[in-house]
This record gives C-alpha cells, sequence and structure tokens, in this order.
C-alpha cells in the first residue's frame, strides 16, 4: 500500500463520527432504581444518620444531671454493654424469650404464605375479593391501629389463661385446641412431640399469624404469577402430577421470594410494637439515667438481629434458584 492510500484511510478513519454509545436495559433500569430510592437516601442521610451516629456516641458514655438544669456526658467505654449483659437480669431473659418467638413467627409465618398464595393463585370466582380480604390485616395492624389493638382489653382478656367461658368448660385457646383433639390426631400419624407441640401453638397464635402474613402472601403472589403458564402446560403434557408441578416448577422458580420473605418477617418482627425486646428497652428508656443503658441494649439487639439475617440469607441464598437469561 502506497503512502497516499495509507493516508487516505487515516483520514477517513478520523472523519467517520464515533457511534454515540446507547445504555443497555439493564443500566437503565438500575438508573431507575436509584431515581426512585434517592428520596429515602436523602432522608437518611440528612436525618436518620445524625441520630444512628448520636445513639452510638450515647451508647458508650454516662449522663450526669446538674443542680440548676443541665448535663453532661462521661465517657465509659464498655461499660453499659457489660451492665445490660452481665448486671441486668431480665434483658439477656427477654432477648432469648424474643429470639425464641422470632424463631417460630419466621418458618410459620412464610408457610402460611406460602400456602395460602398458591390457593389465591387458582382461577376461581372472587379471586380479588379474597386477596383484599388477607391483606386488610395489614392496613389495620399499622401505625394509630397497631396502638390501639396493642392496648386493646379484650384481646389481652381472650389471650390470658382464663379467657372467655362459654358455658362449656373450656376457656383457653389452648382448651379448644385440645377440644378438636389434634394431638390426639397427631399421636396417631406417629410424629415426634416436638411438632405436635410446634403446631398447638400455631393455631393458639393463628390471630398473629393471619396479621402479620399480607405482604409475604403478596410477594409470593407476585412470584407466582411470573411463572410462565407454557411452563405448567409442558408438565400437564409430561403427565406431572400437581405434587410433582409444586417441587419440580413452582417451589424452585419462587424460592427467590423465600429469601426476601425471611428477612421482611425478620426486620418486622424487630420493629413491630409487641417485639417483647423493644418494649422492655422502651421501659428502661422511661427510667432515671436509663437511656444511656437503652441505647447500648438497642444496639446489642440491633447486632443480633444483623448477625441472624446474615446467617439465614446465607443459608436460603444456598438453595436458591435464579434462572438465567435465556432459560
Amino acid at each position: 500500500m502506497t503512502g497516499e492510500a495509507k493516508l487516505n484511510n487515516v483520514s477517513s478513519k478520523k472523519a467517520t463520527p464515533k457511534k454515540k454509545k446507547i445504555a443497555s436495559l439493564d443500566k437503565r433500569k438500575a438508573r431507575a432504581g436509584w431515581f426512585f430510592v434517592a428520596p429515602f437516601l436523602v432522608g437518611f442521610i440528612l436525618l436518620y444518620l445524625p441520630i444512628v451516629v448520636e445513639s452510638i456516641i450515647y451508647s458508650f458514655q454516662r449522663i450526669h444531671t446538674i443542680q440548676g438544669g443541665g448535663f453532661y456526658t462521661e465517657w465509659v467505654g464498655w461499660a453499659n454493654y457489660q451492665e445490660a449483659l452481665f448486671v441486668d437480669p431480665d434483658f439477656v431473659s427477654t432477648l432469648l424469650t424474643g429470639l425464641q418467638a422470632m424463631a417460630f413467627d419466621i418458618p410459620m409465618i412464610i408457610l402460611f404464605s406460602l400456602f395460602m398464595a398458591v390457593l389465591l393463585n387458582q382461577k376461581m370466582v372472587g379471586r380479588a375479593a379474597f386477596r383484599a380480604i388477607f391483606f386488610i390485616p395489614v392496613i389495620l395492624s399499622t401505625g394509630l391501629m397497631e396502638g390501639i389493638e396493642a392496648s386493646n382489653i379484650l384481646s389481652e382478656y381472650m389471650e390470658s389463661a382464663e379467657g372467655i367461658e362459654d358455658g362449656s368448660g373450656q376457656s383457653s385457646a389452648a382448651d379448644i385446641v385440645s377440644a378438636i383433639d389434634i394431638q390426639r390426631l397427631f399421636a396417631n400419624m406417629k410424629v415426634g412431640q416436638e411438632l405436635v407441640e410446634y403446631v398447638t401453638v400455631a393455631i393458639n397464635n393463628i390471630y398473629d399469624i393471619v396479621n402479620r402474613s399480607g405482604v409475604q402472601l403478596l410477594i409470593f403472589l407476585a412470584g407466582l404469577q411470573s411463572i410462565s403458564p407454557a411452563i405448567y402446560e409442558s408438565c400437564q403434557i409430561d403427565g406431572a402430577t400437581s405434587w410433582e408441578t409444586f417441587w419440580k416448577i413452582t417451589f424452585p422458580m419462587i424460592s427467590p421470594m423465600i429469601l426476601v420473605n425471611a428477612v421482611y418477617t425478620i426486620i418486622d418482627s424487630f420493629t413491630t410494637q409487641s417485639n417483647q425486646v423493644m418494649v422492655f428497652i422502651s421501659k428502661v428508656y422511661e427510667q432515671a439515667d436509663g437511656n444511656v443503658i437503652s441505647a447500648a441494649m438497642s444496639w446489642i439487639y440491633f447486632l443480633i438481629i444483623i448477625l441472624i439475617t446474615a446467617v439465614i440469607a446465607a443459608i436460603v441464598s444456598g438453595y436458591t434458584f435464579y434462572q438465567r437469561k435465556g432459560e
């Protein structure tokens, strides 16, 4: 190639305009996601983050009041945390009780919401009305309504050991379970006593389980509706039963929703007003010079919840099925 041809080739390359890069659909979705969470991020940085930092600082200090008004702080290091864990006789027991209740609530709420989502995903008359009915408790158990329910005397009386006498000699939820003889039913099925006790407690707490399963139910419904009907049609053609279709198709496809619901249930249990640990910490805060101790208790509880969430997320993620593009 002559020098003139090379020069013309270089000049033609320089004269060619550069093509404008077009962002892919995933990048545009990512930018849209940041746009929607931007108000929360701005509010968190400007409003909540200073409060969080101040709470951490107070958990390492002691507040001393001054006669005539005012106060001053004293740095005490880990003394507040040591007092919360090793000096206070009630915090550790309340913490263990709250974690035990959470260990019971998480699988029961997920199982119930998954079961109801599968039922409500079937074609039937009034399906939208049934979905709304199961979501109504979520609306009624938020904000002001949750506070009213927490102080409901009738509800507390019904949940007490005495209960309401109906003339049949049965006065509590446990007696009602015994009346239908569920324990004898499970005894005939030759299952362990632990499972009998678990189901018995679940029946007694069915009201709370239904109230706290609305959001999880909607998430499962969204996951079920995202499954292509062609997959189910191919299973029917191959002669698969409903049981096989559920465990081979439905359950793996909605396994990411199980992870989401597990994390959501933990956070919801952590922030509800009926949480035993949160109620105990609030009582400690209201005591004289209890605000710094309550701050230490709050951060201990927060770190435990974060650890539990990370462990559960790691375990469930190992069994989660993610559909790749093109599959």
